[in-house]
């Protein structure tokens, strides 16, 4: 088949799938989106990282009064403050929902305007270069000389664990709840876990995280981890790591809680039981065989260098070839793809992006870790500026907030920064810019920052690394 009905299809329509055809259409070609949903967005809108960033945001509104989050001790401990039993799940919720539905109004309008044709249906492969779609309006066959791959993931469940939608849910079922639960277990200490446990701990919910493994977050610097922890047993959160979880089922009495099993032989029980097990990919229902495709045992897509499957005319991007699995990632990945998919010439995906844990407190960093660093034996220093020590952080409330840079100890180049408390997330791309152009200590010992703002603490964390490199 020489005649395709489109340049370039994109199933799914999330970060990676809309920047694909986006910058399809911007190269001039035919291009269609096939989203499931009645509305554009994929998980990344409607059920991941948009709607937990702005549950976040209320929690830290509604939360306690309306205190931002940045002193969480006195927070947990203010009897003045409002409980959660004061705050109702539609509060939370409402904002939510308001700012999703803009989202999907904006992302529709940038489809719109760049002439992307969306198809509301189910998409599976006939043959590697068509598609058929079922949809409430019937069934029909498209065509395309490549195809993109963006189908994204859903929460895994565990073998022995039975969802019920009501007290054994995922992130997925999480806006549903009817009211705030009084007591909550979280199953899994990976990113969704434990920002949903702060969330919750936040709001006065009884919070008890389980996992096999011995520490949470295991690929982020260590400090930053262990100052995370702190900060969240301060509002009460119970770890209980390195125990593996049995079984999980719902008692049926007058309160209908969860008892959750432990391998040790302790039982916890609960209101809710929050189950964070990972992440498979949407990939059952595509019929891949009949493209010629495989997928690992979590329905994960393996793919090059440029984003090529097995078939070098079918690619992939975002959550569904796994790591590192962030919706700013999955957006590039899915330019490149497109790029490379109509020979335009384009670099390989950096390496130097930020990763963002939206917990309260948040976390973000790039470049290497130190426990990295060891392993590879390279020398290097550190330097740590404090929130309490900069006016800003003072303003703020934030007596807790650190950023730490690590420096090489022989050229003084940058090669990662941590960092742990307000606007963690917006404070690393000061460190990522400098890393991207390949600065080190100097830059930061000779550059003016403004005052008082958080940013300072670049150079108070430089020139705490730089006393100790002079010693």
């Amino acid at each position: 088949m020489t005649n395709y009905d489109y340049d370039m299809i994109c199933i799914g329509s999330g970060p990676a799938g809309q920047r694909a055809a986006v910058q399809s259409a911007k190269l001039g070609k035919r291009v269609a989106i096939i989203e499931q949903e009645q509305v554009v967005g994929g998980v990344s809108l409607h059920t991941g990282t948009i709607p937990s960033k702005t549950f976040r945001e209320a929690v830290l509104t509604f939360g306690r009064g309306g205190r931002r989050a940045s002193d969480m001790r006195r927070r947990a401990n203010d009897k003045n403050g409002a409980s959660h039993q004061e705050i109702t799940a539609s509060q939370l919720f409402q904002r939510v929902g308001s700012i999703v539905q803009r989202e999907e109004h904006v992302q529709d309008a940038q489809l719109g305007r760049n002439d992307v044709d969306v198809i509301v249906g189910t998409a599976t492969f006939k043959s590697p270069h068509e598609l058929g779609i079922t949809s409430s309006q019937g069934k029909r066959k498209v065509s395309a000389q490549n195809i993109m791959i963006a189908v994204g993931t859903r929460p895994a469940t565990p073998a022995k664990t039975k969802l019920d939608g009501e007290r054994i849910i995922t992130s997925d079922e999480i806006f549903n709840l009817a009211e705030l639960p009084h007591s909550m277990v979280v199953i899994g200490c990976g990113v969704v876990g434990i920002e949903y446990a702060s969330m919750f701990a936040l709001m006065g919910v009884e919070v008890t995280v389980v996992d096999g493994r011995e520490r949470p977050l295991e690929f982020l610097d260590r400090e930053i981890v262990d100052e995370l922890v702190h900060q969240m047993r301060d509002i009460n959160v119970v770890f209980r790591l390195g125990e593996t979880v049995e079984k999980v089922e719902t008692r049926e009495n007058a309160r209908r809680r969860v008892v959750v099993s432990l391998g040790s032989g302790k039982r916890l029980i609960a209101d809710l039981a929050l189950i964070c097990a990972g992440r498979a990919g949407n990939t059952g229902s595509l019929n891949l065989g009949a493209a010629g495709l495989e997928t690992d045992e979590r329905g994960r897509l393996t793919v090059d260098a440029q984003f090529r499957t097995q078939q070098s005319h079918i690619f992939a991007g975002g959550d569904v070839i796994g790591f590192p699995a962030l919706a700013a990632t999955s957006s590039e990945q899915g330019r490149l793809a497109a790029c490379n998919a109509f020979g335009v010439k384009v670099g390989p995906m950096p390496t130097n992006f930020p990763v963002g844990i939206y917990s309260i407190p948040e976390i973000s960093m790039v470049g290497e870790t130190e426990h990295e660093l060891t392993a590879r034996k390279v020398p290097y220093e550190v330097g740590i500026a404090r929130f309490r020590e900069i006016a800003r952080g003072q303003i703020l409330g934030d007596d807790t907030g650190l950023l730490k840079l690590i420096f090489h100890r022989k050229n003084h180049s940058l090669l990662g920064v941590h960092t742990i408390g307000t606007s963690a997330t917006e404070l690393v791309h000061i460190g990522q810019c400098v890393m991207g152009l390949g600065g080190g200590l100097d830059y930061f010992l000779q550059t003016v920052f403004n005052y008082p703002t958080l940013a300072e603490c670049y150079k108070v964390a430089a020139l705490d690394a730089y006393n100790k490199l002079t010693l």
